[in-house]
């Protein structure tokens, strides 16, 4: 079966599960530091490790960031309880994970992509993270490995996890909610999001329908994707996996799901468990977590902007679509300060957010270094017609690279507005050495717009304004 036919006939339904690590000092239940990348097994102690006697004291930090995430994603934040899920695994030392079941903090809310559907958030629940294993030899895979070696630093991590509703129906729209996502943890504060050190996990639950049926098909929980790129070769391919498997008369197993990145496709883990199977049952050792509504209200008070609301105001300064990709990329890498540093007019502030989303962004570390001023100034130039677009790019690379005066630079470098007169005169010479074209120009072929402004570019090196030119070719045409 071919791709095409599989998006004209079949339907993909995708829920994600992401869990993120939260920004506490210590871990969930006891003292121990939360701290990514030190030595192993040296963040330790007899709670974590569910030794015999030790008791858990819930971290009340923990519960606040828990709050602002659900605030943050529309939930109704209510009393909740903790339960202890049973099952086996080497890093998990007590043999059960202290998580949140029937009774979640947060329930009943979504996120809204940017130009995009609402996808549901079934609830975001708190829970302890686990340890990590790691198999060697034989591809890092556990049937492979000549040994295994556990570290307990994770173990009893603070963690929420977010679960969505099956909202969404490609790995497109998947990989945009878990972009937007983390752009509202990080804004929250409860996470640093960074997905290269396990801080958000993402696994995804993929099933097929044929379109126009209600009904859900037989999912498949899909685990070790580490990257966005990853989650869309995922989803990608364990739907086409499971439409081949029924076009061919087969059934798909509920099941969880390895991904093989090198491989480029998923393997099967374990049947699926489902929650009896985890034998649930209230912690007996914590009470009930039941946040007065003043302590809601004031972590809901405490909250910055988050992302959308971000984007509407850059979008309103500077009169771009909210959901355009360079707005969304100044909004997700955080960069609106620079954009309001510059917005002194509608025309500054979208020239700023190009400048942003393009060259900026492709330098986070020279962001950082990037005097908040001196890019104001710069873009104020290039705004009024001091600079040419070509000159304001090459005038910031300098002010990334070693800072200093956009207007002295732009001298050192020889920039000089070009005369209204002198562009006029080098717009007829071009229009006068290429008459052919021009009568094709004028006859509708907008295409070759582009020659006529390459011609314009090379013959003022680089100085003429091209939005100008452009608009005194489109004068000429009538």
């Amino acid at each position: 079966m071919t791709a095409t036919e599989a998006r004209t006939d079949w339907e993909t339904v995708i829920g994600l599960e992401v869990h993120c690590e939260l920004r506490t000092e210590t871990k969930l239940f006891c003292g121990c530091r939360n701290s990514f990348g030190e030595e192993p097994n040296t963040n330790i102690c007899p709670v974590c490790l569910g030794l015999p006697g030790s008791l858990p004291v819930l971290n009340r930090a923990a519960v606040e960031y828990a709050m602002r995430i659900g605030i943050a994603l529309h939930c109704h934040v209510q009393a909740s309880q903790f339960h202890r899920k049973n099952y086996f695994y080497p890093d998990m030392p007590k043999d059960y994970q202290i998580s949140q079941y029937d009774v979640p903090i947060n329930a009943d809310g979504w996120l809204e992509l940017p130009g995009g559907p609402r996808v549901g958030i079934v609830r975001a629940h708190m829970e302890e993270d686990t340890g990590k294993t790691t198999h060697l030899g034989g591809g890092g895979r556990i049937h492979d490995a000549s040994h295994s070696l556990v570290d307990y630093n994770r173990s009893g991590v603070p963690l929420v996890e977010i679960v969505s509703a099956p909202d969404m129906r490609s790995a497109d729209e998947a990989r945009a909610y878990v972009d937007e996502l983390r752009a509202i943890l990080v804004a929250t504060g409860a996470t640093d999001g960074k997905m290269e050190e396990g801080s958000l996990r993402v696994d995804a639950n993929v099933s097929v329908r044929r379109r126009g049926e209600q009904a859900f098909g037989t999912r498949c929980e899909i685990k070790n994707m580490n990257s966005l790129r990853s989650l869309g070769r995922a989803i990608d391919y364990e739907a086409h996996r499971q439409i081949a498997l029924i076009s061919d008369g087969g059934v798909v197993a509920q099941e969880t799901r390895h991904w093989d990145e090198d491989a480029g496709r998923t393997g099967s883990m374990r049947s699926k468990e489902e929650a009896y199977d985890y034998r649930y049952f209230p912690e007996p050792d914590l009470v009930p977590v039941d946040p007065s509504a003043e302590w809601i209200a004031s972590v809901a008070g405490s909250l910055p902007r988050l992302p959308a609301e971000r984007r509407a105001a850059i979008a309103a300064a500077s009169g771009m679509a909210a959901d355009s990709d360079a707005v969304v990329t100044v909004v997700r890498l955080g960069l609106d300060d620079l954009v309001d540093a510059a917005a002194s007019s509608p025309g500054a502030a979208s020239v700023a957010v190009r400048r942003v989303a393009n060259e900026v962004a492709s330098d986070p570390e020279a962001a950082d270094r990037l005097d908040r001023r001196a890019f104001a100034r710069l873009v104020a130039m290039e705004a009024g017609g001091e600079l040419t677009a070509a000159q304001a790019r090459t005038v910031l690379k300098t002010l990334m690279d070693t800072g200093g005066d956009p207007a002295a630079i732009a001298a050192e470098l020889g920039f000089e507005a070009m005369d209204t007169g002198d562009l006029e005169q080098v717009v007829d010479e071009v229009i006068a050495a290429s008459p052919e074209e021009w009568d094709r120009f004028c006859g509708g072929e907008d295409k070759l717009q582009g020659l006529f402004i390459g011609a314009i570019k090379k013959a003022t090196d680089g100085k003429a304004d091209l939005k100008a030119a452009s608009g005194l070719l489109r004068a000429r045409r009538g």
